[in-house]
């Protein structure tokens, strides 16, 4: 298994973070850069399940969030780079005017090709990843 752990800090609000994060619509393929694709297959009030990514690396996941511990969890139920299994965790703290996001990428790799890959996440990961959140969270580094 492979653990990648960052945060940034967002100018947001938590609970407009936690909108930003959780936003199924148009806007999530406008606003991440890491989005070309979305499909909302099901979506209930503090859960969604969607395909989401590009061509090259996307994933079908389950969305689970409470407003109130200020918390999003992916789970992956299938990636093309990855399988099955692993996912995200988002927590955001309140942080003066903004919002603290501490971000935990989890992957389970299931051949050579994704260990490979999953043993280089915690090496390259961060500052792409990070890259990619700050300007869908109009985050500060």
């Amino acid at each position: 298994m492979s653990v990648t752990r960052f945060h940034l800090v967002s100018t947001l609000s938590p609970a407009d973070a936690m909108a930003v994060l959780t936003d199924f619509g148009p806007a999530r393929v406008r606003d991440w850069p890491s989005i070309d694709t979305l499909e909302v297959h099901e979506r209930g009030d503090s859960w969604a399940e969607v395909t989401e990514g590009t061509a090259a690396a996307w994933e079908r996941a389950r969305y689970e969030w409470d407003a109130d511990r200020r918390r999003v969890t992916v789970s992956t139920h299938e990636s093309k780079l990855f399988g099955v299994g692993g996912g995200w965790i988002f927590q955001l703290t309140p942080d003066g005017d903004g919002t603290r996001i501490d971000v935990e990428l989890t992957r389970e790799p299931h051949n050579f090709r994704q260990r490979l890959l999953a043993a280089a996440l915690p090496i390259i990961g961060p500052a792409s990843l990070r890259k990619s959140f700050e300007a869908a969270l109009k985050a500060k580094k």
